[in-house]
């Protein structure tokens, strides 16, 4: 039987590379995106744009987790947060040393829950996500600690831990750079043009929030051409 995999979709460029990934390793392909009431809503259009590239479109299950947009606490489901904008800061070549206001509070925590759970129901051999702790923004829930400690709390608190089976969620971009990843994807034929990372959610990227920084830099690193198109 073909092995399975949950993939944390966001419509992204690490995560619609995680796909191609785990397409590459020969699972049959679950893909899970979530409306958390993100300001880059354009990016769950873009999952299923990636979804349907794969032909996974009828599988993929889009989760409503539309109370984080009630709780706000980040510039991504706040509108009285602002999205900072790192070329207008004069901080594009620094790192930042604190948790950004773009931090979305339990975001990682609450989506490998639940993908945890339709991985168990579907009887899944991983659940695979784009997190990334070294070119990355400052998160806390995409280090290699949070990740270990998740995957313990699945052995300790579903029926299969306990049956002594488990379900490995899978972080193949974890200690790569954004070019590192870019590369790996072009590879794979991984279709960049249908993603987008811009947390201003327009239709062409801003190219200047950190996401789009990081993303631009990956794509010079990588000596390739980013292929969406941006407004600046």
């Amino acid at each position: 039987m073909k092995k399975k995999a949950v993939i944390i979709l966001s419509g992204g460029l690490d995560s619609t590379t995680c796909m191609g990934i785990a397409k590459d390793q020969g699972y049959d392909l679950y893909p899970i995106t979530f409306d958390y009431g993100q300001r880059h809503r354009i990016e769950i259009e873009k999952s299923i744009e990636v979804a349907d590239y794969y032909g996974v479109k009828d599988r993929q299950k889009i989760i409503s987790l539309s109370f984080l947009r009630e709780f706000g606490g980040s510039a991504l489901t706040d509108d009285n947060l602002e999205v900072p904008d790192v070329v207008s800061s004069n901080a594009e070549n620094e790192e930042p040393s604190d948790i950004p206001i773009t931090y979305v509070p339990g975001r990682n925590l609450l989506f490998l829950s639940i993908a945890t759970s339709y991985a168990e129901v579907l009887k899944a051999d991983a659940i695979f996500i784009g997190v990334n702790a070294l070119d990355y923004s400052g998160y806390p829930d995409c280090r290699p600690e949070f990740i270990g400690k998740m995957e313990e709390v699945i052995s300790l608190g579903t029926k299969i831990g306990v049956e002594g089976e488990t379900v490995k969620i899978e972080t193949p971009l974890i200690h790569w750079s954004k070019a590192e990843i870019i590369k790996e994807g072009l590879n794979i034929d991984v279709p960049y043009h249908l993603t987008t990372s811009c947390y201003n959610g327009e239709e062409e990227a801003c190219g200047t929030c950190d996401s789009c920084r990081l993303r631009l830099k990956g794509f010079e690193e990588a000596g390739s051409k980013d292929p969406i198109v941006y407004s600046v």
